[in-house]
């Protein structure tokens, strides 16, 4: 009977994934059908006059809807965070000032537009983000001579280098894996470090190498963070995206307080004018920005739960213990060349069926920190080229460029980055 159930569950894994692949069936949706469905396929019931069993309602649907609290808080002021730093004019003076510095040779600004918008993004990101800053620096970069693509390519590999050390995205670790803040932050150069290499690696080699380019956009002046007439914060203020990041990795400050310091510094360093009305708009508008996360976290959640089950995780961990990687060689070999099983919300990534996987793995026997590591460095695998991202499609819409050019001008790089740093990880973690 428990070889059935496990089948079925692993069936539905499957179904699952293939229906978000053909774009039939969106995460949002998949995740509490997966919950629910694993949880019916283990034998749970749906409810019990018992209370201390296990059930879909109370278990499952309540509790697992509340699971991912940490990381709904993070999301939620992230964006808020990232709203103020938009509305004063610290993003766009940042940008302006790496534009200046630059100048127009191609490599010197794709290179300096990668270093600012990592900080921007570590700071706040999200599709809101993506948008504002991409409108500014990819007209920069053609206007400079970069290929298109590669000018896309720039502001989606800045977002993986930024979401790796983000404060505001840690909260899905800790609540997955059990995980304390100080462990978690500190692998974050672990995992960021090898994509900044490759990030950099690439950015030569392509724009060396040349290509078609264009030298016009046709867009207006007022997209081009030169011309704007908007005029820069003070240069002091431009510190303002660290110190949410400082705050939590240097001085181990959870992660709200550490954003409400960020928020209450930063509008000390920039004095806008209407101060109520610019804090009170961007606590509306993150929330709006990071809504469709929020509810991811919450389907997470569902899954978790789901999969921890008594009824599941006997039905589960023989096959698991079957399949953890028992060696340093194994470890990189499974995460590493399957890791491109990250991408269309595979098992591989932490904000879709991944969430599920990861958790058995630990509750299995794993190193929780092992497999933390390794999601995370699978994890930039997606942020820069999944298809279904919705800040892939959106420079590939912006860009007039496929989405699948996105992903297959840098999955080998991108890949190369989580199989070196599952490398160095092997010798620390295992």
């Amino acid at each position: 009977m428990a070889t059935v159930q496990a089948l079925g569950i692993f069936i539905l894994f499957a179904v699952c994934v293939a229906l978000m692949m053909l774009r039939k069936l969106p995460t949002i949706l998949a995740l509490p059908i997966m919950a629910v469905g694993i949880a019916i396929v283990s034998g749970m019931p749906f409810m019990s006059s018992v209370a201390e069993d296990y059930t879909i309602a109370k278990n499952v649907l309540e509790a697992g809807s509340m699971r991912m609290s940490t990381a709904i808080a993070g999301l939620l002021f992230g964006g808020w965070f990232g709203k103020i730093l938009t509305k004063v004019g610290v993003t766009r003076t940042i940008i302006r000032k790496a534009a200046e510095l630059a100048g127009d040779r191609p490599l010197p600004i794709s290179l300096a537009f990668l270093v600012v918008c990592s900080v921007i993004f570590a700071a706040a990101n999200g599709l809101g983000m993506i948008i504002l800053v991409g409108t500014i620096i990819i007209p920069i970069m053609i206007s400079a001579g970069v290929e298109p693509l590669v000018a896309g390519t720039v502001l989606l590999l800045s977002n993986g280098i930024g979401v790796t050390f983000s404060v505001s995205t840690l909260g899905v670790y800790i609540d997955t894996l059990g995980l304390p803040l100080e462990t978690v932050t500190s692998y974050s150069w672990l995992c960021g470090i090898p994509l900044i290499i490759v990030a950099v690696a690439m950015l030569v080699y392509f724009i060396s190498k040349g290509g078609k380019t264009r030298k016009a956009w046709a867009m207006p002046a007022a997209g081009d963070g030169r011309n704007s007439g908007e005029k820069n914060v003070r240069s002091i203020a431009l510190i303002s995206p660290l110190i949410p990041i400082i705050l939590v990795f240097a001085v181990k400050m959870p992660l709200v307080p550490a954003i409400m310091a960020g928020i209450v510094i930063t509008l000390i360093l920039s004095t806008p004018k209407n101060v109520v009305q610019v804090v009170s708009s961007a606590f509306v508008e993150g929330i709006q920005e990071t809504a469709g996360a929020c509810a991811l976290m919450i389907g997470i959640g569902m899954v978790l739960n789901a999969v921890m089950a008594p009824t599941v995780s006997e039905v589960l961990n023989p096959v698991i213990s079957a399949i953890i990687p028992n060696s340093p060689i194994m470890f990189v070999l499974v995460f590493g060349l399957l890791s491109f099983l990250a991408i269309y919300r595979g098992p591989l990534n932490v904000w879709g069926l991944g969430s599920g996987i990861v958790a058995l793995l630990a509750a299995s026997g794993m190193n929780p920190i092992a497999a933390m590591v390794a999601l995370r460095l699978d994890s930039n695998v997606q942020a820069v080229c999944d298809p279904t991202n919705s800040h892939n499609v959106w420079v590939s819409d912006f860009t007039k460029i496929d989405v699948n050019d996105f992903l297959k001008k840098p999955i080998l790089w991108v890949m190369a980055s989580t199989i070196v740093g599952l490398t160095v990880a092997s010798f620390i973690v295992l």
